[in-house]
């Protein structure tokens, strides 16, 4: 079936008002993993809504991407308490057992990794989110036990 389609049967499923905007492109978001350009057209055609308010409310808020979006979003905390208790160091470790560069998704598309400011838990830091699972404390050492826990494969390879 094609995107196309797919994009025309979950818009069918919502009726043409403007409260219905949000959950039509956070159903899109699910299926497709970020909202592709021609859903967001064929969702401005559909709610009779212009583009550049449907654009305006799919880069407004943080829960939609553009780009497409792994499997596992995987939020590291930034914050003071958490940048203080040693984040920094299981980002490092993240995008290094992932073998990213920098915050993003991972090839195969099995992972996203973003940098947040705060998750409002800053007496657990540092922090990582999995989707929508909070880890508490996490340390360096705890990063290949979560990877594996979420992946799809045996990918990590305990570094040193």
């Amino acid at each position: 079936m094609s995107d196309a389609v797919q994009v025309n049967q979950i818009l069918w499923n919502w009726p043409e008002r403007p409260e219905n905007l949000i959950p039509a492109l956070q159903q899109i978001q699910m299926q497709f993993h970020h909202l592709p350009e021609e859903a967001l057209r064929a969702v401005s055609r559909h709610f009779r809504t212009p583009l550049t308010r449907v654009f305006h409310v799919a880069t407004f808020y943080s829960c939609f991407s553009l780009e497409p979006v792994g499997e596992h979003l995987m939020q590291v905390c930034l914050g003071t308490a958490c940048h203080v208790r040693g984040a920094p160091r299981v980002l490092d470790r993240v995008l290094r057992d992932l073998k990213l560069s920098a915050p993003g998704t991972t090839n195969d598309c099995e992972f996203t990794v973003k940098t947040v400011r705060c998750m409002g838990c800053c007496g657990l830091a540092p922090v990582l989110r999995v989707d929508n699972n909070t880890h508490p404390h996490v340390t360096q050492a705890k990063v290949p036990g979560l990877l594996k826990r979420y992946s799809r494969k045996d990918r990590v390879q305990v570094a040193a």
